[in-house]
């Protein structure tokens, strides 16, 4: 992360700083961290929390008057897919950390389905040394669980922690060989580190989207719930035996979630993630409707039938799971909100037809509109929301990262609840903006990112 100034719209390598002492000054802080929901000022002195709340005086600050925005740690996703290295053409590091400081993430966790896949330590070595070079927030690289995520060998654990692995996953696909699966978290109880997995059986796969009314009715091929669900089912019962730390990725059907929490309620050492768009979007936007469930938001106008922007691997379930989630998630049963932002070139979505298109969606700079119209609507409160995205994945990570304690780096999201802005092309930083909220309407922007109290975004 190069040097920038607070102020300065592009911060990078070889800028110099105006000054080490920043102020913000009216405005909403909310830190879970801390138990602080207050508005007053908050001080920031050499990248690091000075003073939170009240009305501060530093007569040696560079002051910026926040009214009417809302301060929270920098967000933190723990999936994210940056393509590097191999697919340059759907994402760069430069460009994904762009997104995610537009999306007010700090701090991101990239995923190894890459080419080489992040299976070696001179691949992570390289991955590395391109994040030092482009990166503008904080990335931190999840390492495969087998060679080449071929599930035919298991990578050397050790290893890969020892060159900054934060995990393990063989994310876009399952983990076969259920041998390797045991390994895995067998390792992770002395590496506490978690085994992240995608959980989908591949037997039953060759659809596109989710199996039920909606496919049927559009005569798409579709993907059954059980086929995340037997494999989650499998994993946990290794997680049992083994008393590894598994971490569920992107559960998308009701009962998953449920299986989750019979397994914690067991004892079983499992974590467990969910999605904006798995919350807000059911299968009946691969039918053309745009309506965000769960929120009280106007739906959009019609998209297209078979849009591959709404092509997403878990796909998106009825509207009946998108309930069931969300109240796994206001009972605490998911311990995290992650994005599985997933970009691809155009070619691979508008040039392709739905059945072949690639699977996934572009979601930095969304998810947290996509929960504020949660919030709106009455069934999370700000704080329950940004607990998941600050505190609860840092404390997954092990990090002093998601607080706005004194003393700890000034990552720092700035955000407007109430400015309306429309999801173009233009308007994001990917280099693939392939969503299906291309044309609508979000409220909520964020408008300053910071990272060690230098500016990584701004609008």
């Amino acid at each position: 992360l190069g040097p920038g100034s607070f102020f300065c719209p592009n911060p990078g390598v070889g800028t110099t700083r105006v000054t080490n002492t920043h102020l913000i000054k009216g405005v909403r802080i909310v830190d879970p961290a801390n138990d602080i929901d207050v508005i007053g000022d908050l001080l920031i002195r050499d990248g690091k929390i000075a003073e939170v709340g009240g009305t501060i005086d530093a007569p040696d600050a560079e002051v910026f008057d926040a009214s009417g925005l809302i301060v929270t740690p920098g967000l933190i996703d723990l999936h994210v897919h940056f393509r590097v290295p191999g697919f340059e053409a759907k994402e760069t590091i430069a460009t994904g950390t762009a997104a995610a400081a537009a999306g007010g993430f700090t701090a991101v966790c990239c995923m190894p389905n890459t080419r080489p896949a992040l299976d070696s330590v001179e691949t992570l070595r390289l991955l590395n040394e391109i994040i030092a070079r482009e990166a503008t927030v904080r990335v931190f690289p999840i390492a495969a669980i087998s060679v080449g995520r071929k599930s035919e060998q298991a990578v050397d654990f050790d290893a890969l922690a020892a060159e900054g692995a934060i995990g393990f996953s063989d994310d876009g696909d399952s983990t076969r060989d259920s041998k390797i699966m045991r390994a895995a978290l067998e390792a992770s109880i002395r590496l506490d580190k978690p085994v992240m997995v995608h959980c989908e059986d591949w037997t039953l796969l060759g659809g596109a989207m989710n199996e039920g009314d909606v496919s049927r009715r559009l005569g798409i091929e579709g993907i059954p719930a059980e086929a995340e669900e037997i494999i989650l089912a499998r994993d946990l019962l290794l997680a049992a035996l083994t008393g590894g730390w598994l971490h569920a990725l992107h559960v998308s059907t009701a009962r998953g979630i449920e299986m989750v929490r019979q397994a914690k309620a067991a004892g079983i050492n499992v974590t467990a993630e969910v999605m904006p768009h798995h919350l807000v979007m059911s299968d009946e936007w691969v039918a053309g409707d745009r309506t965000l469930n769960n929120t009280n938001e106007p739906p959009g106008q019609p998209g297209e039938p078979d849009d591959p922007n709404t092509k997403v691997n878990p796909p998106l379930r009825p509207v009946a799971d998108t309930a069931g989630l969300l109240e796994a998630l206001k009972a605490g049963h998911f311990d995290i909100i992650a994005t599985d932002h997933a970009p691809h070139a155009e070619p691979e979505k508008a040039g392709s037809t739905f059945q072949a298109a690639a699977m996934g969606m572009s979601a930095l700079e969304v998810a947290l509109p996509t929960m504020l119209a949660i919030v709106r609507a009455g069934h999370l409160t700000l704080n329950e929301v940004v607990r998941r995205l600050t505190v609860e994945p840092a404390k997954l990570l092990r990090m002093p990262l998601g607080t706005l304690s004194v003393g700890a780096d000034a990552d720092v999201c700035m955000f407007d609840p109430e400015e309306r802005w429309q999801v173009t092309p233009e308007s994001l930083r990917t280099k693939s903006p392939n969503t299906p909220l291309l044309g609508m309407t979000l409220q909520g922007r964020v408008r300053r990112t910071l990272v060690n109290g230098e500016e990584r975004h701004r609008v």
